[in-house]
């Protein structure tokens, strides 16, 4: 797992999340009901990215995109250490990140959301947090088939949305097969890595349910939340958001595996309610 500090009702001890503060209180619940041209999608992320032409197995450090960002905690104005990883998501108040459910959820404290950042630098700003949307089903039992959480962040001083300086990603439905890249804030770097391969299904063990597994190395703690992003703009670097770091093993037990729960009518309906 990518998490170690644990919540509560989850036994196992580690995952890709460090010990963090998060807000206290402003937890909004909300209880919710490929192919194609896989040679030039490789070509445009490639071209984004700097990859090379065939995916590969390993993530690559990069100098980051504008819509994907690592989350920090904040204590009297100074910002600690970063944690996990969300991403900006297209939406009409132009103010959402997604990220997953278990990076933002049991602690205390603020969140700062640091877009593009690399070796020290936020060169779209910093972002703070003012409320959470997550599941009820990961309120009520940590459902490792709900480990996704929608971020509100506050316009920055100048009265600006998020979205108006950085772009966004589109929110989009997973599918097994597709051609994808996840872009992840290790814990241990101050830079993001990025890597490209197509995802598969994945039955978890415990419930039978399915979810999608992305095979691809360094991608240790930090890189929870970090998007499965498909459809690249190779000039821009951002696509459609299907899926996040999360869900079995609260994303995986080890680097080379991350997993991510299904983007469909559940999460659509959670987006929904947090972008109203």
């Amino acid at each position: 797992m990518r998490f170690t500090a644990a919540l509560k009702w989850l036994a196992k001890p580690s995952a890709r999340i460090v010990g963090t503060s998060v807000l206290a209180g402003l937890v909004v619940v909300f209880a919710s009901p490929a192919d194609g041209d896989t040679g030039g999608l490789v070509a445009k992320i490639s071209s984004a990215v700097n990859l090379s032409s065939a995916p590969s197995h390993e993530g690559t450090p990069f100098a980051g995109t504008s819509a994907v960002g690592a989350l920090f905690s904040e204590s009297g104005g100074t910002l600690g250490s970063h944690f996990c990883t969300a991403s900006v998501v297209h939406s009409t108040g132009g103010d959402l990140l997604v990220t997953a459910a278990h990076c933002v959820s049991g602690h205390t404290g603020t969140i700062a959301f640091v877009p593009g950042y690399a070796n020290g630098k936020s060169p779209y700003g910093v972002w703070y947090v003012s409320q959470i949307f997550v599941d009820q089903a990961w309120t009520s039992s940590g459902s490792i088939n709900d480990d996704v959480a929608f971020l509100q962040v506050k316009p920055n001083s100048m009265g600006t949305e998020i979205e108006d300086v950085t772009g966004a990603e589109q929110l989009g439905s997973s599918e097994a097969g597709q051609l994808t890249e996840v872009i992840g804030y290790p814990d241990s770097t101050n830079a993001p890595v990025v890597c490209a391969n197509q995802t598969k299904s994945f039955t978890v063990p415990s419930t039978g349910s399915k979810q999608l597994e992305f095979d691809c190395g360094n991608y240790p703690d930090g890189t929870s939340g970090g998007p499965f992003l498909v459809n690249v703009n190779k000039t821009t670097g951002q696509g459609t958001v299907t899926g996040v770091i999360g869900g079995y093993e609260q994303g995986g037990n080890y680097p080379q595996v991350s997993y991510s729960i299904p983007f469909g009518k559940q999460v659509s309906a959670l987006y929904k309610a947090a972008a109203s």
